[in-house]
């Protein structure tokens, strides 16, 4: 892996406005590629939102043209555009099956034009739940071009150090978290980024919204952080993107350092299960 300039969009979503956010998106992506960002990340659904009452239209199905247009771009610059949207599946005539059944929050990573990869939310948070059908496979995305592992994680997964591990030790090289994280969580927000970036001693792009939706309200502090857990870069609250190179060498450097993952003794930790009560 050679150094990488990555960039990270931090936007209001307006409600369920699927081509004002590309849109504006696309503006901003073009602004950070004119700086030299070969990687760019989105917000987590940052097309429409968490649109439920309208889920038909935000959703997409295959071959998705919010997807399409990031290719576009993706192409012209010869960039990575890193994201997810709402997916849509088609209902199998054979059976009738509830409506949540045929959504899924589709992380996806596009590179230099082409579709590298997908990530289907495997911890649906809260209200989504009720309408999105969580994925069942948690494996980083490679690009070949930039020679380049990605470890995609989604919002609230930020929370389980199990997900950001498991993408570690598969070989990610850096970890990317898209995310609608919302007031009045921001402490936890920074102290979870740090945390995942400090374990798994890596690069951690941590990629939130700003503005409001019709429920909640979003402070932003989208960062990039080195593998030491240092903020290299912070959107504070407002709409802007943030850029920084991303050095393999200390990732390598810092694993020499402090050999965490040749010090790990996995035959002690087994299975975790969850014990509830006494």
């Amino acid at each position: 892996m050679k150094p990488i300039k990555a960039a990270a969009i931090q936007m209001d979503i307006s409600h369920c406005k699927k081509q004002d956010n590309i849109k504006k998106a696309l503006r901003l992506s073009e602004n950070a590629v004119s700086q030299g960002a070969d990687l760019i990340v989105l917000p987590e659904v940052f097309s429409t939102g968490f649109c439920y009452e309208d889920l038909d239209n935000a959703g997409e199905s295959e071959p998705c043209p919010t997807i399409e247009q990031l290719s576009d771009f993706s192409e012209q610059n010869s960039c990575v555009m890193i994201g997810s949207i709402i997916q849509k599946h088609d209902k199998e005539e054979e059976k009738e099956e509830e409506e949540k059944n045929h959504f899924t929050n589709m992380g996806f990573c596009i590179e230099n034009g082409d579709l590298a990869g997908t990530y289907t939310k495997t911890h649906p948070f809260g209200r989504e739940k009720g309408y999105f059908t969580p994925g069942d496979q948690i494996e980083p995305i490679r690009l070949k071009s930039y020679d380049l592992t990605i470890g995609l994680e989604i919002c609230y997964e930020m929370r389980f150090p199990e997900i950001a591990r498991k993408l570690a030790i598969a070989g990610s090289d850096i970890l990317v978290t898209i995310a609608e994280f919302p007031n009045p969580r921001e402490y936890q927000w920074r102290s979870l980024a740090t945390a995942r970036s400090i374990e798994n001693q890596t690069y951690h792009i941590a990629c939130n919204r700003t503005g409001t939706d019709p429920s909640s309200t979003f402070f932003g502090a989208t960062m990039i952080l080195d593998p030491l857990g240092n903020v290299l870069a912070d959107a504070k609250d407002k709409e802007c993107f943030i850029i920084h190179e991303i050095d393999p060498e200390m990732i390598e450097d810092t694993r020499k350092a402090i050999p965490v993952f040749g010090d790990r003794r996995p035959e002690l930790y087994g299975s975790l299960q969850h014990r509830v009560g006494n």
